[in-house]
């Protein structure tokens, strides 16, 4: 079933990244299996469409990964990313900030 799911995500990802201008294995990471729950609002390439809602590509990694555990531990209160945050592990923030961190800024 887990292999099934992953699959399932892998695909929805690989069309997602299809109709991203110049996105193609050279030149974007691959994605983390957790960035579908991000891309509604930070959007798959990390430019939110919303602009209520901060852009993910090109943000400094550390910056990334610290703000993903200050939502998960409640220091840095926001109703939304809290809820998020909840079930994501240290290596899923690890992976989401190295992805949404080697995405150009467009």
């Amino acid at each position: 079933m887990a292999g099934r799911t992953v699959a399932f995500v892998a695909s929805l990802l690989a069309v997602g990244m299809a109709g991203v201008p110049g996105a193609d294995a050279q030149q974007r990471p691959r994605p983390p299996v957790t960035v579908e729950a991000c891309a509604p609002c930070h959007g798959i390439d990390g430019i939110a469409k919303d602009v209520e809602v901060p852009h993910l590509a090109g943000q400094n990694v550390v910056y990334l990964y610290n703000q993903l555990k200050a939502f998960k531990s409640g220091k840095r209160p926001h109703k939304e990313m809290r809820y998020m945050s909840r079930h994501v592990s240290e290596a899923e923030m690890e992976a989401l900030a190295d992805y949404y961190a080697a995405l150009p800024r467009e």
